[in-house]
C-alpha cells in the first residue's frame, strides 16, 4: 500500500478505532506498541541527545532538561514506527524483522502509521513550546529525514543508502544543545558528525552477515551490490575517516586531554576491529568462512564505541571542564 494510499483510508475511520484495530492474532498489546518505537534503537539516540544538551555552556532547568529527553525519545521512536509502517514488506521476508509486530500479524499496519504521525506531531510540539523553534525544528528534520529520505526514498535505491541515511540518527547532539543554548556550535556540529560517520561501518558490519537477508527483500545495501571485499575495504575506509573526525573537538579546543585520550584508544580499538573484517578468511568473492565472526565483534564493538566516545566527551566537559 502506498503512502497516499493508506493516508487516505485513515481519513475515513475514528481515530480510535484505527488504534484499536485487532492484528491478525488478536488486540495489540502495550508490549506491541512499545515495540513500534524500536526501544533498544533508540537508546543510544536519546543518549547521544542528552550529551549534547549536557555539554552545552548552558543547562536548562531540570523539567526542561527531562522534557527535551523525552521528546527525543518520543519523535525517534515516531520514526521507528513509519519505518516499520513502510518496511512490513521486506521485513516480513527478512529474518532477523520478520518478528516484528506488523509482519507478525500483532499489529494494524493503519494503526501503526497513525500511531507514528501521531507522536512526531506531538513530539515537535511540545519541544517546540518548551524549549524553542531551533531545537523543534532540527527534530522535525531528524524524523522527516529518518521517515522519508531514507526510509522510502534511500534504503530500496542505493546502496548508498546507509552513508547519506546516516544523517537521520545523528541529529540528536545536535536538538540536545539547541534545546539548552536555541543556537549551535562547533562541538554539536562535530558531535553530529561523528555520529553520521560512525553509522557506515557500523552498520556495513551488520550487513556483512545479514547479506542473505537483505538479498532476499532486494535491498540494495553494500555488500549485495558490490560485494563482500568491498564493504570490507570500505568499512577500513570509513573507520579511519571517522578517527581523523572524532578527534575534532580536541583540535578545535572544544575538549581537554581526557576527550583526546580516551577517544585515540577508542579509536584503535575500532581501527583493529574493520582490519579484522578485512582479513577474516573469506572465499574468491569476499564471503566470511567463519560466519563473519570479526565483523559480528566488529558491530558489537561500535555500539560500545560511540556510547563510551560521549562518556568520555562527558566526563572532559561536566567534570573536568
Amino acid at each position: 500500500m502506498s503512502g497516499a494510499s493508506a493516508l487516505g483510508a485513515l481519513r475515513d475511520r475514528p481515530f480510535v478505532a484505527v488504534l484499536a484495530e485487532p492484528g491478525a492474532e488478536g488486540d495489540s498489546s502495550l508490549r506491541e506498541w512499545l515495540a513500534l518505537l524500536k526501544p533498544r534503537v533508540i537508546s543510544l539516540v536519546v543518549f547521544t541527545g542528552a550529551a549534547g544538551m549536557a555539554v552545552a555552556p548552558k543547562w536548562p532547568s531540570i523539567p526542561l532538561g527531562i522534557i527535551t529527553i523525552l521528546c527525543i525519545c518520543i519523535g525517534a521512536g515516531a520514526a521507528g514506527a513509519i519505518n516499520m509502517w513502510y518496511d512490513r514488506d521486506i521485513d516480513a521476508v527478512m529474518r532477523r524483522t520478520s518478528t516484528r509486530p506488523i509482519p507478525d500479524g500483532r499489529m494494524s499496519a493503519d494503526g501503526a502509521l497513525l500511531y507514528g504521525v501521531v507522536l512526531s506531531v506531538i513530539s515537535v510540539i511540545i519541544l517546540g513550546l518548551a524549549t524553542n523553534v531551533l531545537a523543534a525544528g532540527i527534530l522535525a528534520f531528524s524524523i522527516f529525514f529518518y521517515s522519508v529520505i531514507y526510509t522510502m526514498w534511500l534504503k530500496r535505491r542505493t546502496p548508498q543508502n546507509i552513508v547519506i541515511g546516516g544523517a537521520a540518527g545523528a541529529f540528536p547532539p545536535m536538538i540536545g544543545w539547541a534545546a539548552s543554548m536555541n543556537s549551535l556550535s562547533v562541538l554539536p556540529v562535530a558531535m553530529f558528525a561523528i555520529v553520521f560517520l560512525w553509522t557506515p561501518p557500523h552498520f556495513w558490519s551488520l550487513s556483512l552477515y545479514a547479506c542473505k537477508d537483505y538479498d532476499a527483500a532486494g535491498v540494495p545495501m553494500l555488500p549485495v551490490v558490490k560485494g563482500a571485499r568491498h564493504t570490507r575495504w570500505q568499512i577500513l575506509l570509513y573507520t579511519f575517516i571517522l578517527t581523523a573526525c572524532s578527534l575534532a573537538p580536541s583540535f578545535t579546543h572544544e575538549c581537554g586531554w581526557f576527550y583526546t585520550v580516551s577517544t585515540v584508544m577508542l579509536d584503535l580499538g575500532f581501527i583493529g576491529c574493520a582490519i579484522r573484517v578485512l582479513r577474516d578468511q573469506q572465499d574468491e568473492k569476499g564471503v566470511s568462512l567463519t560466519k563473519d565472526a570479526p565483523a559480528r565483534f566488529a558491530f558489537r564493538y561500535s555500539l560500545a564505541y560511540l556510547f563510551l566516545l560521549f562518556c568520555g566527551l562527558l566526563v572532559d566537559r561536566v567534570l573536568l571542564g
